[in-house]
């Protein structure tokens, strides 16, 4: 409370409206899969267009080299054809996956990540004097006037007439050297003629067109421009540097004496084999945060509302993709189906495989051009479905139906006729199918669920819509007082932002009575509720369903079916 202690007049605020809430995102998808390159650990890194994806992971993965496990490039370039806006991308490698790396001298370089691109890197070093002191005085053999010491610290390497020196001290303009010089470094002209150079490198990394150019290096620790200090930052390498004691020209120091440039090449770098490739990679390894890996990865991030494991159809992987979602509760898995699996029955014995709201299954896979094979090629159709889910998302909204909708392909690895799909669609399996003169589309936005209440992908995907929305943005409740007071102003939140929804077209019903109701007081918590600290608010929305079945029943129209008008006319 507060106090009123002199006579006054007090103007004081306090907070009784109801606080906005803010929809979640819902067209952000995450990806895991094999990659050229690319962080293997941690959190999924954000990939905001193909463009971005081919700079942080590669290009595309050859057949003969991954085989079945090559479609992670392709899958995120359907995703953004097919309208995507972004998506995360968590790389998977084998088990015996090795990293590229050099030694030479006191310098070890090792790639950023595991596989055999980082024996394409090139690390070019080369000598440079940038900076110059000029010394006005001597005071002893190995004590000196400087100028000005501008960009000289203690610790740096400097040269004279050919001669290496360090420095060992820095006081205000006066320098001491390690040991003395041979000739005499004084100039008191002007303009010198004999001046101190600072003695540095230049390094330049490069690997698959990328290039990383780092000037003015150091090997002195206590200085800004310090190697793995500088080239800490890289996207390419990491480097390790030992001790060196001894007043030698840098890069003679990393290659040997005498050499003022060269370059090294880093080796040894393996993606691994397709043997070592098990259901293990993808789902990956919870070692706590920034050390998870495959599906795990995910555990780091809220965002992603989207995912898939592009053409990994291995039973445990699916099965702990559908679990992952059902676990968090705020993602949709779109799964793929084995690309030879074409016959009805097939198809329905690997669907039975799961039983979840969190999940739906497409078939069949896609045709696109194979820029690596040179020649049309067939690619899972889990990345272009999830583009077709953020495309509609951000077009219409969360709550219309990721059907009907056109897939930017040129072909299907089968076509399914109408009365196949009569037998696949009820048990949940969602056709890809090429229509007379409508192109190839989505056709099918089933669950793949035996719940017949979230039977569509638009329901279960606006009811974590809805749900995430309250949960992000209803922090504010927690500890306040538990009294009629607060139940007020949650009833009016949630309420408004139901409302917004239903005056968007998202709910059904003609009147927002019909179309939500948020219950919250003594009909909803006890006073042993109350007493323990919990307070309960009941939401019911009802959610649009799609029109999946058009029926218009037409009949014969005559005359005597009018009742003798027309003859009366």
């Amino acid at each position: 409370m507060a106090e009123y202690l002199s006579p006054g007049v007090y103007v004081e605020e306090y907070d009784s409206s109801p606080r906005a809430i803010e929809g979640v995102g819902t067209s952000t998808a995450g990806f895991v899969g094999m990659a050229v390159k690319g962080p293997t650990i941690g959190a999924p890194s954000l990939v905001t267009s193909f463009a971005d994806f081919v700079r942080q992971f590669g290009g595309y993965l050859s057949e003969y080299t991954h085989g079945e496990y090559r479609y992670l490039a392709y899958s995120v370039e359907q995703f953004f054809a097919n309208g995507g806006t972004r998506c995360y991308v968590s790389r998977v490698i084998p088990e015996n996956a090795t990293i590229a790396s050099a030694e030479q001298g006191i310098l070890k370089v090792t790639a950023a990540n595991e596989g055999r691109w980082g024996n394409r890197i090139r690390v070019t070093l080369a000598s440079a004097n940038r900076r110059k002191m000029q010394l006005v005085a001597k005071e002893s053999d190995m004590v000196y006037v400087a100028k000005s010491v501008a960009g000289f610290g203690e610790g740096d390497l400097v040269e004279f007439a050919g001669e290496v020196n360090r420095i060992a001290a820095v006081f205000d303009n006066t320098v001491t050297f390690e040991r003395p010089f041979a000739g005499d470094p004084v100039d008191v002209g002007i303009v010198p003629k004999t001046v101190v150079y600072s003695l540095e490198m230049d390094v330049t990394v490069r690997a698959d067109g990328e290039t990383e150019n780092y000037t003015g290096l150091s090997l002195n620790p206590l200085s800004n421009n310090y190697l793995p200090r500088r080239m800490a930052s890289s996207n390419q390498v990491s480097v390790e540097l030992g001790d060196n004691d001894e007043l030698v020209n840098p890069v003679s120091a990393i290659l040997g004496e005498g050499q003022s440039s060269g370059t090294i090449t880093l080796a040894g770098g393996s993606d691994g084999s397709l043997s070592a490739v098990n259901a293990g990679v993808f789902i990956g390894v919870d070692g706590g945060p920034t050390k998870r890996t495959g599906i795990q990865s995910f555990l780091e991030n809220s965002v992603v509302s989207i995912i898939a494991v592009p053409g990994v159809t291995i039973p445990e992987v699916i099965v702990s993709l559908v679990t992952h979602c059902e676990n968090e509760k705020n993602r949709f898995a779109v799964l793929d189906m084995p690309q030879d699996m074409v016959k009805t029955e097939d198809l329905l014995g690997y669907r039975e495989m799961i039983d979840s709201t969190y999940a739906a299954m497409y078939h069949p896979w896609i045709q696109v051009y194979d820029p690596v094979a040179k020649k049309p090629g067939f690619v899972p159709p889990s990345g272009a479905v999830c583009g077709v889910y953020s495309r509609t998302d951000v077009a219409r909204g969360v709550h219309k139906a990721p059907a009907n909708e056109p897939v930017s392909c040129t072909g299907l690895s089968t076509y399914y006729t109408t009365r196949e799909q009569d037998i696949l669609n009820p048990r949940g399996v969602n056709l890809i199918r090429a229509l007379p003169g409508q192109g190839i589309r989505v056709w099918g936005a089933r669950t793949a669920s035996s719940n017949a209440a979230f039977k569509y992908v638009n329901v279960r995907r606006l009811f974590i819509y809805v749900e995430q929305s309250i949960k992000n943005n209803t922090n504010w409740v927690v500890f306040e007082p538990n009294n009629s007071s607060l139940w007020g102003r949650v009833q009016m939140t949630v309420s408004s932002f139901l409302e917004t929804m239903f005056r968007s077209g998202m709910l059904a019903g003609d009147t927002p009575g019909e179309a939500f109701f948020v219950n919250i007081g003594p009909s909803t918590m006890s006073q042993d509720d109350i007493m323990n600290g919990r307070l309960i608010c009941e939401i019911g929305i009802a959610p649009s369903r799609p029109a999946e079945f058009v029926i218009f029943r037409v009949t014969q129209f005559t005359a005597e079916a009018a009742g003798g008008e027309a003859s009366a006319e």
